[in-house]
């Protein structure tokens, strides 16, 4: 069953804040959105125009069409605008109890003018005592804590647990209003406990309604049965995920909305059973050079894939470092079993060189790869889980079925099917790697597959396969290159399960 999530906020008829952006990320997050409207708001990308508030009757008419049918298993609030509606909807909530309250207390407008008089804060800050999570922003902070806007993350943590403790809710603290590179948000509770959610900041002007997806979506996760720490990390990584994919919406001359389906459009591309073909969009030159002819066109063909590759969320966000350690962990458990299994595939391709040095490089790398799992994944993992008893998911078994369909197709396709692992892996490695830094969370990664030896070991992989491209006929080689397709998209497959596998159930 759908969790059936009620917001109590005004509108946006331009379709980025208010109800229209929570309706959206209700039904992002899983949830069946209901809506009560507290207000008419004529605005735009650009500011608001026109405000119009309905009786407070009709306010509570639209309450009783929800409550008296619906089942609601969530309540998210928003705009309120004045005091009788603030403490209509308490009244309202404290004889309708709900499990899960997420209140957005908008107080402050962008320019930093107060929007509530000191009546209608003092009844906000009431209800907020009711619910489950508070979602202010620096600004908000500050005004409920009756203190300055901090300046700092530890400033805003301060004041967070400050608050936290004095309305006994727990308050997410965000940095999106904060400066600098990062733009963490933090899980505050009444104990003064906290949970830190890494996250970069992403320079864009488009952010318009981010307040309210959040904590439309967050509402969305608990009703759906995750921790509060969960459901928060859940909807910052789907929000920042709408947010990196804001600019090219082109809605609006001023801020801009966000992309609320950008998220769930990761998964449909990844269920999308349409053939591979060959990628087409932006290129990028090698830095691991080809050998030759042969291997310059295997470039040419998957240049557009790595491109993408790069630009998909799991290494964006591996890169600065605000990749869940769960989700790194869930890649590097299913690695793990992948590195087993190419082992094998290596192994397999040296039985079938033509040339006792083939066939010591390639056995060589393959008692490398398989001393690589033991060392890197055991010191990355460290006993996060047991890797030797990971089940491969659909996408490690699918790109390690073909690898081992590849050894019985002959040598030339099968050298030329294990390459992508060797040339895709080093070229990624070496442009993330100029993020690397000795206190980068994912440093043991970032350094290991740019150092200097597997580069070296990449290049003689691709003169063995150029060689060999050379040696077969026209029809090896057209299979060959279909089999580096296929195991190019594999590799793509295969950073981005990191993020879809639901590591936070």
């Amino acid at each position: 069953m759908l969790p059936r999530v009620l917001t109590i906020a005004g509108t946006d008829p331009t379709g980025g804040a208010g109800l229209q952006a929570d309706i959206k990320a209700i039904n992002e997050a899983g949830g069946f959105p209901l809506s009560v409207t507290t207000a008419l708001v004529a605005q735009n990308t650009c500011g608001v125009r026109e405000v119009h508030t309905p009786p407070v009757e009709f306010l509570r008419a639209q309450l009783d069409a929800v409550f008296d049918d619906v089942q609601v298993d969530a309540v998210k609030i928003g705009m309120l605008g004045s005091a009788e509606i603030t403490h209509a909807i308490t009244a309202y909530l404290d004889a309708h109890p709900v499990r899960h309250l997420v209140v957005d207390p908008v107080m402050v407008a962008t320019s930093g003018d107060r929007l509530l008089d000191t009546a209608a804060e003092d009844a906000l800050r009431d209800l907020c005592t009711r619910a489950t999570i508070i979602t202010p922003n620096i600004d908000e902070l500050a005004v409920l804590a009756g203190t300055q806007p901090a300046t700092t993350h530890a400033e805003a943590i301060a004041q967070g647990q400050a608050l936290a403790h004095d309305l006994g809710t727990a308050v997410l603290v965000k940095g999106g209003h904060l400066t600098g590179g990062r733009a963490d948000n933090v899980v505050v509770h009444p104990s003064g406990d906290t949970f830190a959610i890494p996250n970069a900041r992403i320079d864009t002007k488009n952010t318009h309604g981010t307040g309210c997806s959040l904590s439309s979506s967050l509402a969305t996760r608990l009703a759906a049965g995750q921790s509060l720490n969960d459901a928060a990390q859940w909807a910052t990584l789907w929000l920042t995920a709408a947010i990196r994919a804001a600019d090219d919406l082109n809605v609006g001359h001023g801020h801009g909305p966000v992309d609320h389906a950008a998220w769930n459009r990761m998964y449909r591309q990844a269920a999308d059973t349409t053939p591979w073909e060959a990628p087409t969009g932006p290129t990028v030159d090698p830095l691991v050079a080809p050998a030759g002819p042969h291997t310059h066109a295997l470039w040419d063909l998957v240049s557009p894939l790595v491109t993408a590759t790069l630009s998909d969320g799991f290494l964006t966000m591996l890169a600065d470092g605000s990749l869940p350690h769960r989700a790194f962990a869930t890649y590097l458990l299913q690695d793990a079993y992948y590195l087993g299994e190419y082992g094998k595939a290596l192994a397999g391709v040296a039985a079938l060189a033509p040339t006792p040095d083939d066939m010591i490089a390639w056995a060589r790398d393959a008692q490398g790869t398989m001393e690589e799992k033991a060392k890197l994944h055991d010191a990355i993992l460290g006993g996060v889980e047991d890797a030797t008893q990971c089940d491969p998911s659909y996408v490690t078994l699918g790109y390690t079925s073909l690898l081992t369909a590849a050894t019985t197709k002959g040598y030339a396709v099968a050298a030329t099917a294990v390459l992508p692992c060797y040339w895709l892996y080093a070229d990624i490695a070496l442009r993330l790697n100029q993020h690397d830094r000795p206190d980068h969370p994912f440093h043991p990664w970032l350094s290991a597959y740019a150092d200097g030896e597997f580069v070296d070991c990449t290049r003689a992989a691709i003169e063995r396969v150029e060689q060999a491209l050379e040696d077969a006929g026209p029809a090896d080689r057209e299979e060959a290159t279909k089999f580096f397709l296929y195991a190019s998209y594999w590799e793509r497959e295969f950073f981005g399960q990191g993020l879809r596998t639901p590591w936070w159930d």
